[in-house]
């Protein structure tokens, strides 16, 4: 599904609003560890609240013209339900990839530090995995829930307060997205996460949104893909609306 020629609206929708994403939170992350030294608690607590507000607002920013993914495994669902093209799902990831990697850079350089810094906190352990495949599934399951009940708009306020949640209910402070996962390797910060254990962490993801497809199938049978396409904010895939010539000479 999808026009080619809104192709690439779409792509600079999910890059930036991925950058956004990225920028919320490792921002956030550093302004923690600047405001709250060595009181891991209330870092990570500003952290969580920081990034659950942002990815409220960046969803609602530019989720009416790409959805709001900024998220591979967002985008890859829901061209398994038929809700985005296989297609356009693949264009998708290196948009929102490089979305991240840039946030993360302009993170960065506005608490005056390297423009890149190469994380060096290791995440990587059995527990750690764990954590991203139920992440990953819940998040799945509140995305495609509300749209096949027709709630895709609770949609932003919904995944903000889940990953909210998700900092504090798993040990891995759910980053749920192989992209921002990417991202937050560039900057040595709270936030950050060691290139080696990015592998596991995606790797954990891609089996989380594997197990949430499986889920859907079984508990929402009739998901159509036009419900699936409004995940996650319902958004036009198809030409612009033409006026016609009363609706023109109505103004």
């Amino acid at each position: 599904m999808g026009d080619g020629a809104l192709l690439w609206r779409r792509l600079l929708a999910e890059f930036l609003g991925s950058a956004f994403l990225a920028t919320i939170v490792i921002g956030s992350g550093i302004a923690a560890q600047n405001l709250s030294p060595g009181n891991t608690g209330l870092e990570l607590f500003e952290n969580a609240v920081a990034t659950a507000a942002g990815l409220f607002a960046v969803i609602l920013m530019f989720g009416s013209i790409s959805g709001g993914h900024y998220n591979p495994i967002v985008s890859f669902v829901d061209a398994a339900f038929g809700g985005l093209s296989w297609r356009d799902a693949a264009a998708y990831l290196p948009a929102q990839t490089a979305g991240c990697v840039g946030g993360a850079v302009v993170a960065n350089v506005m608490f005056s530090r390297a423009a890149v810094s190469i994380s060096t906190k290791h995440r990587a352990s059995g527990g750690h995995w764990l954590s991203e495949v139920v992440a990953t599934v819940g998040l799945i399951l509140v995305i495609f829930a509300l749209a096949r009940t027709g709630r895709s708009h609770l949609a932003p306020a919904a995944v903000g307060a889940y990953i909210g949640a998700a900092y504090f209910f798993t040990s891995s402070t759910s980053f749920a997205n192989p992209a921002i996962t990417v991202g937050r390797m560039f900057s040595d910060t709270f936030a950050g996460i060691a290139p080696s254990s990015v592998p596991s962490f995606v790797s954990a993801q891609v089996v989380g949104g594997v197990v949430a497809f499986g889920l859907i199938r079984g508990l929402y049978p009739g998901l159509t893909s036009a419900q699936a396409a409004d995940a996650i904010q319902p958004h036009r895939v198809g030409p612009e609306p033409v006026e016609s010539d009363n609706a023109r000479g109505s103004r």
